[in-house]
């Protein structure tokens, strides 16, 4: 299980300003990264939150940019892309995961990674935090982001 090791992080988000931008595609799957994702903020005391959407995974680092152009503290990056018979799978995970990583590093603002890439959608229900999930990934990435923002600060 990848969530094997993982640390527990408690931190005190207040007063940082967090944008969560999440893919559409997926309801149920996005309905649980989300969920979490509030749970996880809401428990770090991160009240300054504005959730966009856009269609899809292919479009999370566009809106991550913008977000963080517009002084964003950190953004929450959420998606699911499931593999299906063509490399499509492929190119998208390639292209979200590149073009997340790329606004982090350009712009030094945290971009939590809850961008799923399951085999089949059993695996992504599984990862999204709902009721009977092993994993609740869409908590992890705010986790991140908002630790990352408080290690930053420190430096």
């Amino acid at each position: 299980m990848s969530g094997a090791g993982a640390p527990r992080l408690e931190i005190d988000g207040t007063g940082i300003r967090v944008v969560v931008v999440a893919a559409s595609w997926h309801t149920q799957v996005m309905d649980g990264l989300l969920a979490g994702t509030r749970r996880a903020l809401a428990a770090a005391g991160v009240t300054d939150v504005t959730e966009v959407r856009v269609p899809g995974s292919f479009e999370l680092p566009v809106a991550a940019s913008r977000a963080a152009a517009a002084g964003a503290d950190a953004v929450v990056a959420l998606g699911v892309v499931i593999r299906g018979g063509t490399p499509h799978f492929d190119y998208v995970c390639s292209a979200a995961t590149s073009g997340l990583t790329d606004v982090t590093v350009r712009t030094g603002v945290p971009v939590g990674f809850g961008l799923l890439t399951c085999d089949d959608e059993a695996q992504a229900l599984d990862r999204a935090g709902l009721e009977g999930s092993n994993e609740d990934k869409g908590a992890e990435a705010a986790e991140a982001a908002v630790a990352t923002v408080v290690a930053l600060r420190a430096l």
